[in-house]
């Protein structure tokens, strides 16, 4: 019985590298998403001296809430595969710049990111007000109060679980 439980134990252990398949489908993700961003920076390029400066500040607010959106994405991936699959090996690879990507803290860093990106796209839709419901509006900086509301009380209860665990 307790070769059966050492295979079991072995298989799950195992289809930890399956998970190696998704974060490889986010590199492709993230290359994709660069050629987006690439087209949106270039687009701006062209219409540097047509923008007016509420345009401008849109397509910036854009370029930035690009560029949040694909650091949340590698942050995922790079906390991701060393979490559950494996650890980066440091003799071989610099990984300093990482800093502490833990279960918690890759909470807490998502959920600033997800806020961030809320702000960024609420800004912009503020900027054009004139397009949107009245009705629009209030659900949309309601969904943002709860993101922030969620982030606020995720980082509260880290806070609460490391004062238990120390």
């Amino acid at each position: 019985m307790k070769s059966l439980e050492l295979l079991v134990e072995r298989i799950i252990l195992s289809s930890r590298w399956i998970l190696v398949v998704f974060y490889l489908g986010l590199v492709a993700a993230l290359a994709v998403y660069a050629v987006s961003f690439l087209y949106k920076f270039l687009k701006v390029a062209k219409n540097v001296f047509v923008y007016d400066d509420a345009q401008m500040i849109l397509a910036m607010l854009g370029l930035i809430d690009a560029a949040l959106v694909a650091s949340l994405i590698l942050m995922v991936m790079i906390a991701g595969y060393e979490n559950f699959v494996s650890r980066f090996d440091e003799a071989e690879q610099d990984v300093s710049f990482l800093g502490k990507l833990d279960s918690g803290s890759l909470k807490i860093k998502v959920a600033s990111s997800i806020v961030a990106i809320s702000s960024i796209h609420l800004l912009q839709v503020f900027l054009n007000v004139q397009q949107y419901t009245d009705g629009r509006l209030m659900w949309l900086t309601l969904m943002h109060l709860a993101f922030v509301v969620s982030a606020v009380l995720l980082g509260f209860l880290e806070q609460i679980m490391g004062k238990l665990k120390g």
